[in-house]
């Protein structure tokens, strides 16, 4: 999502479980997997070069048609009942602002866009009813659903898009997610780079009040895709400028949720929103505990229906003599990687040698055994297995200390006293200490290199915009996918002149190869494209992917119902209901 930046938790399987676990674009995922909220994991294969059936973005054409919604509720019984779960503060509720996945979990559920990804990962229609592409595929036009409705009862109409897709744009709402989520739209870059003074983009075209029009700069097999996140959402216009500042303490949105009573550090609650367009949500009320606590313990109490195991419950649980063992279940490996980032402008690091000796002298298979117990699998590339465009035949950095050692030699900082400070590694944590994982990374460089490490804990919302404005000289994170395209990595996180390219890099060939992959219409070229792009990130070592997730375990109450773990952020609660 930039479901993307991850926070502390091992994995996305605990962000499915545990709301606010996981941040989508830019946080840490690091941690020791050794606490209640901690998702263990259940195997360790070796990735597979397999996308499991979920498809990179197609090559352009079709005009996909909503399927008829099934509104009536003729299955009464599975109405009613309350979610109980445990949580974070999410750093947003506002659309324009989602960059982590805790604000993306809660906004997906309280706001809609033209498509969204369904359980199996594809595009389907959301409030659009139709769309229909130009022969150049170059515009698109979207019918709305007559239905729609905000959840004040108000109709959504195009002019409620065109609005909140101008206003993500506006500097000053100081949306760093725009520029890579509506970028591609004709005029969405002047109002970005502008004083102010452009609000409107000629590539959003209110024809009639349930018909939209975009016009993009190019055939972009993504496009579609983009549109599901949430800086793409429809917004009140009413609700967003009469609340000001504080318009998402009370935000009218068109999700299958609304937000009844959010007590900051306290408690969430989601109710259902009965005014919206599909089936109603089985659900009454989702209420997220946000005062912290043991994950265990409350879920041994019930005062929470799911939660992930720690390593120091894992034999109990996988006891069949246990009771909790009737309530486990396996959790799918994210699409994320955890990943050491570095800022290649800033001395030490703007060395290419001096980092490839840094990724040399990490043994990511002794931190995978050591200090996660083998319950994750050692990061080769950028992309996660299973994921469409994974390259099993990429080829990583190795640990190898000799090799590390020469490169040190070779670097322009050989020794401590060519330095001008130790590398400081910044992570997200209010913790009295760091996690295990950086603290092995910092003592694996102090003993095979002599490199001095300072690591720094910082709170959530100020590593974001710390790391959003490059001014972290290394950092750990995680990066969780937002759609299912390879472009959402490779070239939103790496291209020279992308606005999450948190750490400055910059290859001219890397530059080169995801340009042409953005209007690639042949998926295997596409694909092949990305695949050269990210051998040379990794050579470049622009980041230091470190483990992916495995298949994990979970906690689910007999009383809960088709919760359904996903790989990456969608809307979820709807479908989930109470057996009383």
């Amino acid at each position: 999502m930039l479901r993307k930046l991850i926070a502390p938790g091992l994995g996305l399987a605990l962000s499915m479980v545990l709301i606010g676990a996981l941040a989508c674009g830019g946080g840490d995922s690091d941690d020791e997997a050794t606490d209640d909220s901690d998702v263990a994991a259940g195997t360790s294969d070796e990735p597979s070069d397999s996308s499991s059936g979920i498809e990179i973005s197609p090559a352009l054409g079709g005009n996909p048609t909503a399927e008829p919604s099934e509104r009536s509720r003729t299955e009464g019984d599975k109405y009613g009942g309350t979610l109980l779960l445990l949580g974070g503060d999410p750093p947003t509720l506002d659309p324009a602002l989602v960059s982590d996945t805790s604000s993306a979990r809660i906004v997906l559920e309280l706001f809609s866009g033209l498509v969204r990804l369904d359980q199996n990962l594809k595009i389907v229609p959301d409030l659009a009813e139709t769309w229909e592409m130009s022969d150049d595929f170059t515009v698109y036009t979207f019918t709305l659903r007559s239905d729609a409705r905000f959840s004040d009862g108000s109709p959504v109409l195009a002019s409620d898009f065109k609005y909140a897709m101008e206003r993500a744009a506006h500097p000053d709402t100081e949306s760093t997610v725009a520029e890579l989520y509506l970028g591609d739209i004709v005029g969405i870059q002047e109002i970005i780079d502008g004083d102010g003074s452009v609000t409107t983009a000629s590539g959003i075209e209110v024809l009639d009040d349930q018909t939209l029009r975009f016009t993009i700069d190019a055939p972009k097999p993504y496009f579609l895709a983009k549109l599901t996140y949430p800086t793409a959402f429809a917004l009140r216009q009413s609700n967003v400028e009469s609340g000001g500042s504080l318009w998402t303490d009370n935000p009218v949105g068109s999700g299958p949720f609304i937000l009844e009573k959010y007590d900051i550090g306290v408690q969430m609650i989601l109710a259902r929103n009965e005014n919206y367009y599909d089936r109603p949500a089985y659900l009454d009320r989702v209420q997220i505990n946000l005062a912290g606590g043991g994950a265990m313990q409350q879920y041994e109490t019930d005062e929470i229906d799911i939660t992930g195991v720690g390593l120091s419950d894992l034999d109990r649980v996988q006891d069949p003599n246990d009771a909790l063992n009737r309530d486990l279940v396996s959790v799918p490996p994210g699409f994320t990687t955890s990943y050491l980032g570095f800022n290649v402008e800033e001395p030490p690091l703007n060395d290419l040698k001096f980092r490839q000796a840094l990724a040399h002298a990490i043994d990511k298979d002794e931190i995978a055994e050591a200090v996660f117990s083998g319950l994750v699998l050692p990061a080769r590339g950028v992309l996660p297995p299973q994921f469409p465009g994974f390259n099993a035949d990429l080829q990583p950095l190795e640990f190898d200390v000799a090799k590390a050692q020469q490169l040190l030699a070779e670097s322009s900082y050989p020794s401590l006293s060519d330095r001008d400070k130790r590398i400081e590694i910044t992570t997200q944590g209010t913790g009295a200490s760091p996690s295990l994982s950086i603290v092995a990374m910092a003592d694996m460089w102090s003993r095979h290199l002599g490199v001095e490490v300072e690591i720094q804990l910082v709170e959530f919302a100020t590593y974001l915009q710390d790391l959003h404005r490059n001014r972290l000289q290394a950092y750990f994170a995680g990066w969780e996918a937002d759609y299912p395209d390879p472009q959402d990595w490779i070239d939103i996180l790496f291209h020279s002149e992308s606005p999450r390219n948190d750490g400055n890099y910059s290859n001219p060939e890397v530059d080169r190869l995801v340009e042409k992959a953005r209007t690639e219409q042949d998926v295997i070229r596409r694909t092949e494209l990305y695949q050269q792009a990210e051998q040379m990130i990794v050579n470049d070592v622009a980041w230091i992917p470190v483990w992916w997730d495995t298949q994990g375990l979970a906690l689910i109450k007999e009383r809960v119902q088709d919760y359904n773990f996903q790989p990456m952020t969608i809307e979820i609660f709807k479908d989930v209901w109470i057996q009383e």
